[in-house]
């Protein structure tokens, strides 16, 4: 009988077991992919881990890991979680003050960075940290003193393997696995604790719910373009490695496209933003046709876009789906390099209609939710049950309640053991019974689909008293081809307004004007240009009742970003400093 896999290091060896391609991950550089095989991979964790081990690190120690996605990530943090030590991952796009933050907090005593570009708003101040006492450039060393991730690995030749098998055996599940810090939407980030057996739970219950079957596809391949960073990516990759499959890490974002013909995956996990860009493509793409291939492209995405998840089509309705399948759908799908299956999407919401339109493709695409600090997933969809607009069901021997104001509390074996040196923080979302309460506001329909309406601090009253919720009509707005981005205001004000960020390149289709630029300094003030975004947010508005309706609306000229400080290195918004930044065009709102 196979044992349960107790912690991390058991997980990924039992999935390297299983492991049929020979292929364990792959990391593209200079648009070359690199492939790693299951023997190097297994060996260079163990060298480095012994690596590290020589250099002093030990049980419960913190190392700091700063890189992109890439093989060599995975090594660094498979190989300390095998001598017990923890992993404190950093986002590649944190400011240099939270990074310094982060590295002082959890008392890291290595730092591991990938590039000299990642590691030069450091170089200044690195020395002053007290608990620093080893840098690690994974290609190459930025520093006087530091060392190569080569040198580590060499290192670890002349310690006895027999040893890390020791230490890795004393590796218990409820020890501290990893400290990620929140983004800070809301002040400085805090440390989330998560254990082994937090996050091997959460696998192995997410496993159950995969859109795929893992036997099925046995041999098939994964591409991974979200940060390993953020608490999702990271544990579908141990999802990834438990069953078996070679991850291909993309180098580019931009370059996704190409790496999806190349790759060829049977899954990915997303943000439901790329779902909206590819959306939006379909229907521009449509838009340059002509004549009767024009006609087909839009009779067969109306057809998706009426689509129904939960609705049972009768036989006429099948007719028409298998014809649009031949003509449009397949070679939609044929984009993706034609082996995938499913795509999982979390990080946000992800709305009914994007739900409905990617299952119509012959895509299978569900959405989860759950925040760091439950390690990540509360709830998944259920292949077969789908519910379009809902969050899923809760996983097995999780709870979740809602309370009597709307907030979602859940309990189970997910939760964190609590933030990092900061008890107070803990006791406020952390009841003595074990509930955790997300922040979240949502409700459970009758057959425990959860829906997610908003952030109970984001919730803001008008004068009139009426309260209001402005994530479901950002996400409203932000489903037009033309807007990229909205935030909506209005707090102790009459009525509702927003400001809003423009898709440049897609007004620049709709008027036929070359705007590649990624200013959209002039478009802003056009009058053809608000004209357009007044019919998008007409019907939105249609849709709202009165107190909810936007009444006004600034268009920006430049996109909120991580750099300007409006957003999270998870690209969340930060709507105290969008409020303070754009105080004045607000108030000119309501002059």
């Amino acid at each position: 009988m196979t044992q349960t896999p107790a912690t991390i290091p058991d997980l990924v060896e039992a999935g390297l077991a299983k492991n049929t391609t020979g292929v364990a991950c792959a990391t593209k550089r200079g648009g070359v992919w690199i492939e790693t095989s299951v023997d190097d991979f297994r060996a260079k964790i163990r060298q480095f881990a012994l690596g590290l081990y020589d250099l002093g690190v030990r049980k419960g120690d913190r190392v700091a890991l700063h890189a992109e996605n890439s093989t060599e990530w995975l090594i660094v943090d498979q190989a300390v979680l095998r001598l017990g030590a923890v992993t404190v991952p950093i986002y590649t796009t944190q400011p240099a003050d939270q990074i310094r933050y982060i590295l002082e907090d959890a008392e890291a005593r290595v730092y591991v960075v990938s590039t000299e570009a990642l590691f030069a708003p450091l170089h200044s101040y690195v020395d002053e940290i007290a608990t620093l006492e080893i840098t690690v450039g994974i290609l190459g060393a930025f520093q006087n003193g530091m060392l190569t991730f080569d040198e580590v690995l060499e290192r670890g030749h002349a310690q006895t393997p027999d040893r890390l098998e020791t230490l890795t055996a004393a590796v218990a599940p409820d020890d501290l696995a990893t400290l990620v810090y929140t983004s800070g939407t809301t002040g400085q980030p805090k440390g989330v604790m998560l254990t082994h057996g937090n996050l091997v739970f959460n696998v192995l219950a997410s496993l159950v719910r995969a859109p795929f079957d893992p036997e099925t596809h046995r041999g098939g391949t994964l591409l991974s373009y979200l940060p390993l960073s953020h608490i999702f990516e990271r544990m579908m990759t141990l999802l990834y490695l438990y069953i078996g499959y070679p991850i291909y890490f993309v180098e580019d974002f931009h370059e996704i496209r190409e790496d999806f013909l190349t790759v060829r995956p049977v899954h990915f996990s997303t943000v439901p933003r790329l779902l909206e860009k590819i959306h939006a493509g379909t229907w521009t793409k449509a838009e340059t046709l002509s004549g009767v291939q024009k006609t087909l492209m839009r009779w067969a995405l109306g057809l998706a876009e009426r689509y129904d998840v939960e609705r049972t089509m009768g036989r006429l309705d099948r007719l028409q789906y298998a014809l649009a399948d031949r003509i449009v759908f397949k070679k939609i799908r044929a984009l993706f390099g034609g082996n995938l299956v499913g795509i999982s999407s979390g990080g946000a919401a992800l709305s009914a209609a994007l739900m409905n339109f990617f299952n119509a493709l012959g895509l299978f695409c569900g959405q989860g939710y759950g925040l760091t600090e439950t390690s990540p997933v509360i709830t998944t969809f259920v292949p077969g049950q789908l519910r379009a607009g809902s969050a899923g069901k809760a996983l097995r021997e999780v709870e979740v309640h809602i309370a009597d104001d709307g907030e979602i509390l859940t309990r189970g074996p997910h939760v964190m053991k609590g933030y990092y040196k900061l008890p107070d923080k803990t006791a406020e979302v952390l009841t003595d019974e074990g509930w955790f309460h997300t922040g979240d506001i949502g409700h459970l329909d009758e057959d425990g689909h959860l829906f997610i309406t908003d952030r109970k601090k984001e919730l803001f009253k008008l004068s009139t008293g009426k309260y209001i919720a402005p994530s479901p009509i950002e996400m409203a707005l932000g489903a037009s081809l033309f807007i990229e981005q909205a935030v909506v205001v209005g707090s102790e004000y009459k009525f509702c307004s927003a400001l809003v960020v423009l898709d440049a390149q897609a007004i620049g289709r709709h008027f036929k004007e070359d705007v590649t630029a990624p200013s959209v300094v002039g478009l802003a003030a056009h009058p053809s240009v608000i004209a357009l975004i007044q019919q998008e947010v007409d019907a939105v508005n249609a849709a709202l009742p009165h107190w909810e309706q936007i009444k006004k609306f600034r268009l920006l000229e430049h996109p909120f970003s991580i750099e300007g400080g409006e957003l999270t290195p998870t690209l969340k918004v930060k709507r105290r400093v969008v409020h303070q930044k754009y105080q004045e065009e607000i108030e000119a709102m309501y002059e």
